[in-house]
């Protein structure tokens, strides 16, 4: 019997000495971010400016903020689909979420910060903040490489000046002993990009294109999930496929993860006309994030086998 191919996601540095575009060190990193995503739609960033104390604070202000009672916490709602708290859903019991608009911005912060604690706190503001800013200065990394890579870079600028940051900060409490494990359903990403943080407790999965679910395992403080979404996937022309990931609690004690989504809400999301060609036909439509992100909220599309292609798959 042949034996399986063990997964195992690749781990790609990003230090101060390979980000600088233009040298050999930048294109050699960008091509090992494209060849991991083109192969698992995501990758492990080693990122050193996520220093322990970044780690500790951010994960000490989201303790901080689950203790908080659940009426509270309900409050943080949103006029945009999917941005608001979610929890207390008989189909995933551990799990319970948050989101943070414009969470890259101190005003973003506050106003969410407003609403948990009337009387403010800074404190929480100045711990999340500083991660934030530096996910989204990572993900603007990636993404960069990504254009650059597919030799579409004049478009990286109109890109970012399009793109907004939800943070959805996320707890999975512990299962009781004979509760099920899991802490979220197999699902796919509707951002462009995802960067996913994490607390010491491993949960998250990743189905493989052969089928295969493997752990990502051995985090450490300064490692981030960078996840493709179905607006890449629609934008790359398939080349690149948002992948499906869940979480199982499979570790004592309670799971903390900080991820940030990057949405393109000023321009349309469109695949450049050098990524279409005789191999590569167009598969999708221009279209408006936040309205997919509409279509997918309503509960006859959550089931989809893929959302993306149904609402605008050509």
């Amino acid at each position: 019997m042949g034996s399986l191919k063990a997964h195992k996601l690749p781990v790609i540095e990003f230090t101060t000495k390979n980000l600088k575009p233009g040298t050999e060190s930048w294109s050699k990193s960008y091509n090992e971010v494209i060849s991991a995503l083109e192969e698992y739609g995501c990758f492990v960033a080693l990122y050193d400016k996520i220093t322990q104390e970044i780690h500790s604070g951010v994960f000490q202000a989201m303790e901080e903020l689950f203790d908080l009672p659940t009426h509270t916490k309900v409050q943080n709602k949103s006029t945009k689909p999917l941005y608001g708290y979610v929890g207390q859903i008989p189909i995933v019991p551990l799990y319970e979420s948050m989101g943070i608009d414009n969470a890259n911005t101190l005003e973003g912060i506050q106003n969410f910060t407003k609403v948990m604690w009337p009387n403010g706190n800074d404190g929480f503001c100045g711990n999340l903040l500083s991660y934030t800013k530096l996910a989204v200065e990572l993900d603007k990394i990636v993404v960069q490489m990504v254009f650059e890579g597919y030799g579409v870079g004049k478009y990286y600028e109109s890109h970012i000046d399009s793109a907004n940051y939800l943070c959805r900060v996320m707890k999975y409490r512990e299962p009781n002993i004979n509760e099920n494990k899991m802490g979220f359903v197999a699902h796919t990403d509707k951002n462009f990009m995802s960067t996913i943080h994490q607390n010491q407790v491993d949960g998250l999965e990743i189905k493989a294109k052969d089928g295969e679910w493997f752990c990502v395992r051995e985090l450490s403080q300064s490692s981030i999930v960078v996840m493709a979404g179905d607006a890449l996937m629609a934008w790359s022309n398939d080349r690149i496929k948002s992948p499906h990931h869940r979480v199982t609690m499979a570790e004592k004690g309670a799971r903390y993860s900080i991820a940030q989504f990057s949405f393109m809400e000023k321009n349309m999301v469109q695949t450049p006309q050098e990524l279409i060609d005789d191999d590569h036909p167009m598969r999708y439509k221009p279209f408006d994030h936040l309205k997919y992100l509409e279509f997918f909220s309503r509960k006859e599309n959550r089931s989809l086998e893929s959302a993306i292609r149904t609402y605008c798959g050509v």
